[in-house]
C-alpha cells in the first residue's frame, strides 16, 4: 500500500470514527440519539483495544476540538463576508455561533477519534 492510500485510509477511519488498531470497530456507540451526548465505548468490540487509557488522557483532544471550531468559525465568517456583504455584523456573529453549536457534537467526536489515532497506545 502506498503512502497516498495510507493517508486516505487514515482520514476515512477518523471521519467514520473507527478503531485505530483494527479499523473496523466504532469508537462511539451508534444510534444514541440526536439530543443525547455522544457515548464512547470502553473498548473496541472487534479487537478489544481500550480507548479509555487513563484519567485526563483526552485533555489534549480539547485543543483539537478548539482548533476545529476556530477553523469552522473562520470559514463561516469568510463565506458570509464575501457572499453576503450586506449582512450586518450582528447577524454574521449569530450565524457563526449557530454553526459552531451545530457542529460542536461532531467536533467532540472527531477530536477524540483523531487524538486516539494520532497517539495510539
Amino acid at each position: 500500500m502506498n503512502v497516498t492510500n495510507k493517508k486516505i485510509n487514515f482520514v476515512l477511519n477518523v471521519l467514520n470514527e473507527k478503531c485505530p488498531k483494527c479499523n473496523k470497530g466504532f469508537v462511539f456507540k451508534q444510534n444514541v440519539g440526536i439530543l443525547n451526548l455522544p457515548v464512547m465505548n470502553d473498548k473496541c468490540e472487534i479487537c478489544n483495544y481500550h480507548y479509555q487509557r487513563e484519567p485526563g488522557y483526552f485533555l489534549g483532544a480539547m485543543y483539537l476540538s478548539y482548533g476545529l471550531a476556530v477553523i469552522e468559525g473562520i470559514i463561516t465568517f469568510l463565506i458570509l463576508y464575501y457572499f453576503f456583504p450586506l449582512l450586518t455584523t450582528f447577524y454574521q456573529t449569530m450565524i457563526v455561533i449557530l454553526v459552531m453549536i451545530i457542529l460542536g457534537r461532531k467536533n467532540y467526536k472527531l477530536s477524540r477519534v483523531l487524538f486516539i489515532h494520532i497517539f495510539p497506545w
